[in-house]
């Protein structure tokens, strides 16, 4: 356990502070690992587009967990960027699609990206009352992670703004909604 913190912080506040970025920091390395899965399983129309907008979130992604394990170390406690602290730290089960159709992905990736906005959200507000600096950082990750969801639904959505994938509670529900909505079906 860190015998120190950055100035201005309490031992204890900067413990609970590093202890958040460490749960965020096991989101982000899920994360980027499910955007590759996900790219190298898209198959169909529009497989290419999608297949090639998957990278540069991954790489950005990547990016955020280097940014909060390097936070996390000046808080003084020690990033854990092991899968076995994505799965110690992990709240939600393992992404579930496997090789499946451009439609079936996105969907599912939607949710998996509101479930990970939801979670840095509520770090975001619980940071208000202990380290700016550290909110400072998830607000502009949860910025751009909005706006990869947003990129994602653009392929989901039709002309009157209903999203294939609305109301389904799984993965596996909300690729099979889109799939079952998608042109030709």
């Amino acid at each position: 356990m860190p015998q120190f913190t950055v100035p201005g912080m309490t031992d204890q506040a900067g413990r609970e502070v590093a202890d958040l970025l460490q749960k965020q920091l096991s989101t982000y390395n899920d994360l980027h690992l499910t955007l590759k899965h996900v790219h190298w399983n898209v198959v169909g129309p529009n497989f290419i587009g999608v297949h090639e907008m998957i990278d540069p979130q991954v790489e950005l992604v990547r990016g955020y967990a280097d940014e909060v394990a390097e936070r996390v170390a000046a808080l003084g406690a020690s990033p854990q960027g092991t899968p076995g602290a994505i799965i110690k730290d992990r709240t939600w089960d393992d992404y579930s699609v496997g090789r499946d159709t451009v439609a079936a992905h996105l969907a599912a990736l939607d949710l998996v990206y509101t479930g990970v906005i939801e979670d840095t959200r509520k770090s975001i507000e619980r940071l208000d009352e202990l380290d700016l600096v550290s909110q400072d950082i998830l607000i502009g990750h949860a910025g751009e992670l909005e706006k990869f969801q947003w990129f994602v639904r653009a392929h989901l959505e039709n002309s009157g703004g209903q999203l294939s994938s609305d109301g389904a509670p799984t993965e596996q529900k909300a690729a099979a909604n889109a799939k079952d909505k998608a042109p030709g079906n």
